[in-house]
C-alpha cells in the first residue's frame, strides 16, 4: 500500500453513516489521525485470523469480503465507497473473522484503535449507529454462511451417499458378471447329467440334491466357518477327480457341505457318475450364492435410499410427527463414511418412544452438527453413544463421545455464532449456534452439555408437541 493526499477530508469522513454527525473539527481530527492508503486490484487489505487493530473507511473503489470454510472461499459481501471494514474485530479486540481483497483500484482511510476509542468517548451516539451497522453485518454474514453450510452439507451428503452406494453397487456389478458364467455352467452340467443312465437310487439322490440347492439359504453358515471348511473340501474334491476344485469348494462350504458329507454322497452314486454330479452341484450352489449377493446388495441400496429420503424428508411437509430413534439412525447412516473407520456406536433408545412434532429436516441438521463435531473431536477414533428417552411431556436425546472434552473457557462460548476452536478456514463456527437456534427458537426446547476428559454429553430436550410463543419469531437466527 502507498500513501496519498486528499482535498476534502470532511466530506470523505461524512459519507460514512457512523461519522455523519461529526462536526467539521471532529471530522478533520479523525481524518488527520488516520492514514490514507491505496490498494491495487487483487491486493489483500485484511487477512482472516490477523489481529483486529484498526478499521478502514472506503473512499473509492470496490472490495470483496470472503471467509474460508473447509478450504472453500465463501464470498460474504462486496463493499464500496462510504462503507466501513474491520469494525467488529476492532470493537471485540479479536482476530479478523474474514478477509478483504480489492476487486479494483481502491482508496481507504486507516483508523487505529486508539483514535477510534477517543471518537466514541466524544460521540456516544456514534456507538449506537455503529452497533446497528455491526448487527446488520452479523445477520448478513450469518445468512451467507448458513447458506454456504447448507451447500457444503449437501456436498457431504452426496460424498457420503456415493461412498455408501459404491460397495453394494460394485458387488452387484461383479456378481452379475459372474452369474452369467455360473448359470451357463449349471445349464451345461444339467444337460450332461440328463444323458447319464442312472439307477432309481441315483435319480432319487439327484432329486434330493436339487431340493438341497433350492433350500440352501436355510443352512448357510458364517464366513469364518465356511473358510474353515474350504481347505478340506478342496482336498476331498480333488481326490474324487473334480477338476479345479477351488472353484467349486467355496460355494459348497458356504452352504454347509463338508468332506464328510461328500463321503456320504459318494455312497449314493456310482463312481463314474459322482464327478459330474459334484460339478453340477457346485455350479448350482455358485449361482445361488451370486444371486444372494445381488439380493443383499440391492437390499443395502434400498436401505440407503430410504434413509436418505427419510433424512431429507423429501416430498413431505416440514412439520412431521418424528420417530426420534429413526431420525438419529438415519443421521448415523448419512455419516457412516466418517464413523465406520474407527468409531464404535452404542444406541440406547427407550422402547415405545413417542413421536415428536417437529421440523423434521431441521432436527436432522442438529444431530448432524453435533455428531460430526463429536467424531472430529475424537479424531475419528473412539466411542459414540446415542440415546433417547421420554421425560414427562418431553423427549430427551443424548449424544456423547469419548473425546478429550471441552475446556471450561471454550464451553462458555460454544453456542455463539462464528466461535470455533478449529483451525483457521476449517468450519464457520455456526454448527452449534444453528443447532441451538433450531432447538430453542424453533422447537421451544433446551440444549446443554456436560464435559470432562473422556466424556462429553450433549442433551437436547424437545416437547412432544410444538409450542409457539406469542410474539416470538420462529425463524432461526
Amino acid at each position: 500500500m502507498a500513501a496519498d493526499a486528499v482535498d476534502h477530508p470532511v466530506d470523505v469522513i461524512r459519507q460514512v453513516p457512523i461519522f455523519s454527525e461529526l462536526s467539521d473539527v471532529e471530522a478533520e481530527e479523525l481524518y488527520q489521525s488516520g492514514r490514507r492508503v491505496v490498494a491495487a486490484p487483487g491486493e489483500l487489505i485484511i487477512r482472516e485470523g490477523a489481529p483486529g487493530d484498526a478499521l478502514f473507511i472506503i473512499l473509492s473503489g470496490l472490495l470483496e469480503v470472503t471467509k474460508l470454510d473447509d478450504g472453500r472461499e465463501v464470498t460474504l459481501a462486496t463493499r464500496g465507497a462510504g462503507d466501513v471494514l474491520g469494525e467488529m474485530s476492532l470493537l471485540e479486540r479479536t482476530p479478523r473473522t474474514a478477509s478483504v481483497r480489492a476487486s479494483q483500484q481502491s482508496e481507504l482511510l486507516w483508523i487505529g484503535q486508539e483514535e477510534f476509542r477517543k471518537l466514541l468517548a466524544k460521540r456516544p451516539e456514534a456507538a449506537a449507529t455503529l452497533l446497528r451497522t455491526v448487527m446488520a453485518r452479523l445477520r448478513s454474514t450469518e445468512a451467507s454462511l448458513v447458506q454456504s453450510d447448507k451447500l457444503a452439507a449437501l456436498g457431504t451428503l452426496a460424498a457420503g451417499l456415493a461412498h455408501e452406494l459404491n460397495n453394494p453397487a460394485a458387488a452387484i456389478q461383479r456378481s452379475t458378471g459372474y452369474l452369467g458364467e455360473a448359470f451357463e455352467a449349471w445349464r451345461r452340467r444339467t444337460v450332461e447329467l440328463s444323458l447319464l443312465h442312472m439307477s432309481d437310487v441315483e435319480r432319487q439322490g439327484l432329486t434330493e440334491l436339487e431340493k438341497a440347492i433350492a433350500g440352501c439359504r436355510a443352512v448357510r453358515c458364517s464366513d469364518a466357518e465356511a473358510r474353515r471348511r474350504e481347505g478340506p473340501l478342496i482336498d476331498r474334491l480333488e481326490a474324487l477327480g473334480v477338476e479345479e476344485p477351488w472353484e467349486v469348494a467355496p460355494a459348497m462350504a458356504v452352504y454347509g457341505w463338508t468332506a464328510e458329507k461328500l463321503d456320504q454322497l459318494a455312497k449314493t452314486f456310482d463312481a463314474p457318475h459322482l464327478k459330474p454330479v459334484l460339478q453340477w452341484m457346485g455350479a448350482g450352489l455358485a449361482a445361488q450364492q451370486l444371486m444372494e449377493e445381488i439380493e443383499a446388495a440391492s437390499v443395502a441400496i434400498s436401505h440407503i435410499v430410504r434413509s436418505v429420503k427419510s433424512y431429507a424428508y423429501l416430498d413431505q411437509a416440514p412439520v412431521q410427527d418424528v420417530d426420534i430413534a429413526m431420525s438419529l439412525d438415519d443421521t448415523l447412516m448419512i455419516l457412516n463414511h466418517k464413523i465406520k473407520q474407527g468409531v464404535a456406536v452404542t444406541r440406547l433408545y427407550e422402547p415405545a418412544l413417542p413421536r415428536v412434532e417437529a421440523y423434521a429436516g431441521e432436527l436432522n441438521q442438529v444431530w448432524t452438527n453435533i455428531i460430526d463435531n463429536a467424531v472430529q473431536a475424537m479424531g475419528g477414533q473412539g466411542s459414540l453413544e446415542v440415546g433417547a428417552r421420554r421425560i414427562g411431556d418431553e423427549v430427551e436425546v443424548l449424544i456423547a463421545d469419548s473425546g478429550p472434552g471441552i475446556p471450561e473457557e471454550v464451553g462458555k462460548r460454544i453456542f455463539e455464532p462464528f466461535f470455533t476452536t478449529k483451525a483457521q478456514g476449517v468450519g464457520t463456527g455456526l454448527g452449534l449456534h444453528i443447532a441451538h437456534n433450531i432447538v430453542v427458537n424453533r422447537h421451544r426446547g433446551r440444549i446443554g452439555y456436560t464435559s470432562a476428559p473422556g466424556r462429553t454429553e450433549f442433551r437436547i430436550v424437545l416437547p412432544l408437541r410444538l409450542r409457539p410463543v406469542s410474539g416470538a419469531s420462529d425463524d432461526a437466527e
